[in-house]
């Protein structure tokens, strides 16, 4: 699994928001509504939305719940939602 997410999601050749081109070494990170990754822009305007901090804590548990018991968060899945990766 650890190659599969780490090849779509921090290889992504643009943002799953506005569209925009990222290069290997631009940062993205991923969304916590729906595990797309985000430039650093549409990051910072998801984190204004009134229901993120909630979501946000619910993704988290969630995905730590699922990901550390079936494959022990291979490379970090759950913590990108909140610190940027580069490919």
């Amino acid at each position: 699994m650890a190659e599969e997410w780490k090849e779509a999601l921090s290889c992504a050749l643009e943002c799953g928001r506005c569209g925009t081109s990222l290069k290997p070494e631009d940062k993205r990170i991923l969304s916590v509504y729906d595990h797309q990754p985000l430039c650093m822009k549409c990051k910072g305007e998801e984190e204004k939305l009134p229901d993120y901090e909630e979501t946000a804590q619910k993704m988290i548990g969630a995905c730590l719940a699922d990901t550390e018991l079936m494959y022990s968060d291979p490379g970090g899945y759950c913590y990108f939602h909140f610190y940027p990766l580069t490919c």
